[in-house]
């Protein structure tokens, strides 16, 4: 059974077939670089790691780009308040954004390319337009003209005689059309330029995606993706003006759009000041806790973010790491298997049926916790009984989580360095919650139990958790 997509192109199911055997040609719409990135990027560029990690997981060779733009409206009034070049602030949150997807876990993509990297294209791209008769110079600007592309609406569904001039189409009486949208703006005093056949200018939104997209990966690919409010005006545009361009159809053949992420049921909108940096969530949450969240619903659909919301994925993590740590006390040569046949035959089967739908990551991590709930009670069952059994069973539950964690970057590091990341948010340093154990330990011994719980009390309310063993005592963050 092959790998079945949701084409937002056709509105539907389809078997997932590339235009080349073998091979996959993929480009996803990136972050316009003025800003740190919010949970909203962070929610895009995991689902399609994901994607991208199991299509070469299948057998596929994969070629991914994901772009960034760094020369924008939003760049240059950001640079002109700060009062600094827009080159360095687009550079300045590049660096961030790579920081924070690195923080994330999410693979760098084989092609990066910048818009202002590739003005050469984009003025080509332009230039074809214009002799095609789609595109018209005004004054050192070129627009496109939306009515001659018959087609127009295609991916968004929207009727081009009901349409308004909206967001990023801008009002211009000298348009043929209000609809028509900027491929080539001449340029103001202090922005920045490059100098074309239109005059010195600067170039449109959409058309640097389209320019990017041909550049490196060719006029026709396999996967275009990005946000669901990427599908209009974006890319109906890009569609419009690549597909006019090359005379090729169709400029993707598979469109996919991960969901909105919204903050305590309401939209993240920077009118309503609920805007979620990325860094400000790694803050108080482990990077495998927030991935956790983000991929705990399937990719298309909404995904709404709270307080409990990332503390519950948190939870659901250190269940997981406990686990695989206690498997590794009572039966540590479960974890020395490599690969097992009959555990990809059988047990990974429902895995495979998940992500052959789809993606269905939010079905597959429920799968696995299935999996952490069976392993603790062979444990449980295993020590009620006095017979060491299960052995078996459990290796293969450690090759499920490794084989899984492969295309979903969950539930592949030692406990340790999981629960290492997870202390290092204390609110004390590692060394006074030692001295603090210490402390307790001695009252204990001294049978000074009022002490003992005033230390444990005290420590809990800095989110400090106590847990005695007898092997001794160990802290951990509250989730």
């Amino acid at each position: 059974m092959g790998i079945k997509v949701y084409n937002s192109l056709t509105r539907k199911k389809e078997d997932f077939v590339p235009t080349a055997e073998g091979r996959v040609l993929m480009y996803v719409c990136g972050p316009t670089v003025y800003a740190l990135s919010h949970i909203g990027h962070a929610r895009s560029a995991v689902s399609f790691d994901v994607i991208y990690k199991y299509l070469k997981y299948k057998g596929f060779k994969v070629k991914y780009a994901r772009n960034y733009t760094d020369v924008d409206d939003k760049i240059i009034n950001r640079a002109n308040e700060e009062g600094v070049g827009a080159k360095d602030l687009a550079e300045r949150y590049i660096k961030a954004f790579d920081e924070d997807m690195e923080a994330l876990r999410v693979e760098l993509p084989d092609i990066r390319p910048k818009a202002t990297e590739t003005i050469g294209r984009i003025i080509e791209v332009t230039e074809g337009l214009i002799k095609r008769g789609y595109a018209y110079e005004l004054d050192g600007d070129v627009y496109y003209s939306v009515r001659l592309k018959k087609d127009y609406g295609k991916l968004s569904g929207k009727n081009i005689d009901e349409l308004e001039s909206g967001a990023r189409v801008g009002v211009d009486e000298r348009k043929k059309d209000p609809l028509d949208f900027a491929l080539w703006k001449s340029s103001k005093p202090g922005e920045p330029s490059w100098d074309s056949p239109w005059g010195k200018g600067r170039p449109g939104w959409h058309i640097e995606c389209s320019a990017m997209c041909m550049e490196w990966l060719g006029e026709t690919i396999d996967i275009h993706g990005g946000g669901k409010d990427l599908i209009f005006p974006h890319h109906e545009n890009e569609i419009a003006q690549s597909e006019a361009a090359t005379g090729k159809t169709p400029y993707a053949k598979y469109w996919l759009h991960n969901g909105f992420v919204n903050i305590e049921r309401e939209k993240m909108s920077k009118s309503l000041g609920n805007i979620l940096n990325i860094r400000d969530v790694l803050k108080d949450h482990t990077s495998e806790a927030v991935r956790l969240f983000l991929l705990s619903s399937h990719y298309r659909s909404p995904i709404d973010y709270s307080k409990d919301s990332l503390k519950d994925a948190e939870a659901a993590m250190d269940r997981f790491y406990k686990t695989v740590q206690r498997i590794g006390a009572e039966y540590p040569d479960a974890l020395k298997i490599e690969f097992c046949v009959p555990c990809i035959e059988d047990r990974f089967q429902p895995i495979f049926e998940a992500m052959d739908d789809d993606f269905n990551t939010a079905e597959v991590i429920g799968i696995i916790f299935k999996e952490v709930n069976r392993a603790n009670r062979i444990m449980d069952e295993a020590k009620a009984s006095g017979k060491p059994s299960g052995l078996v069973d459990l290796s293969c539950i450690i090759f499920v989580f490794r084989e899984a964690g492969k295309f979903l970057g969950l539930f592949t590091r030692n406990p340790e360095e999981y629960f290492s990341e997870k202390n290092s948010r204390a609110a004390l340093p590692p060394e006074e919650i030692e001295r603090l154990i210490k402390e307790r330990n001695d009252a204990r011994k001294n049978k000074d139990f009022k002490k003992s719980d005033e230390i444990r009390d005290g420590l809990l309310q800095k989110g400090i958790v106590l847990e005695d063993s007898p092997k001794g005592t160990t802290w951990s963050v509250k989730g």
